[in-house]
């Protein structure tokens, strides 16, 4: 409700539509993001992501902890070249609140209609996807991720040798973050050389 709140006075202040399904895009943010990529030639496109939810919804992580998980979710993914988008600041926020904008729609027709992006009306669900093996995948990676904590903790109380792997890899990310401010700008510049 407050993000709410903060979007709809974002909105009034500059003679912007309110929006029901979506809050108002950062707009600076955006643009120096796309304005940083496209100077280091690090952008090929920018993906579009609608999500949408036609049952529960999950609002906070308490949801998620309770086991409240969406049944279905529903992606809309539109690809937008770089050479596509516009050039300058200005008409680039003009373009991301275009966007926006038509994310509203899309969102309005989906839970005003059919609860699907598709204008069939019928979801497009990849062959791989059957209930099963979301389960087994679910089961997997569950019995997967359990196992990896139970042996790291375990190698951690029990194998010196381990002890001082970890403690050698904190050293690096903590020297490395304090020397280069992080792993991310290190690749950069390895990937730049």
């Amino acid at each position: 409700e407050n993000t709410r709140a903060r979007s709809d006075d974002f909105a009034e202040k500059n003679s912007l539509p309110k929006y029901e399904y979506v809050l108002h895009p950062r707009t600076t943010g955006f643009t120096f993001i796309v304005d940083t990529l496209r100077r280091g030639d690090n952008l090929d496109a920018i993906h579009d992501i609608t999500v949408a939810y036609p049952q529960n919804v999950p609002q906070t992580e308490r949801h998620l902890l309770a086991g409240v998980f969406p049944r279905e979710i529903h992606f809309h993914v539109s690809r937008h070249p770089v050479s596509t988008l516009p050039t300058g600041a200005p008409q680039l926020q003009a373009w991301c609140q275009e966007r926006w904008g038509e994310k509203e729609r899309r969102l309005q027709d989906f839970y005003t209609g059919g609860r699907c992006f598709d204008a069939s009306g019928r979801s497009r669900i990849p062959p791989c996807k059957s209930e099963r093996r979301v389960q087994l995948i679910q089961a997997a990676s569950l019995l997967y991720w359990s196992a990896f904590i139970a042996l790291s903790c375990a190698g951690l109380l029990l194998s010196p040798a381990l002890r001082a792997f970890f403690l050698l890899v904190v050293l690096f990310f903590l020297g490395q973050q304090r020397a280069v401010g992080g792993v991310e700008l290190l690749e950069l510049a390895c990937h730049r050389r």
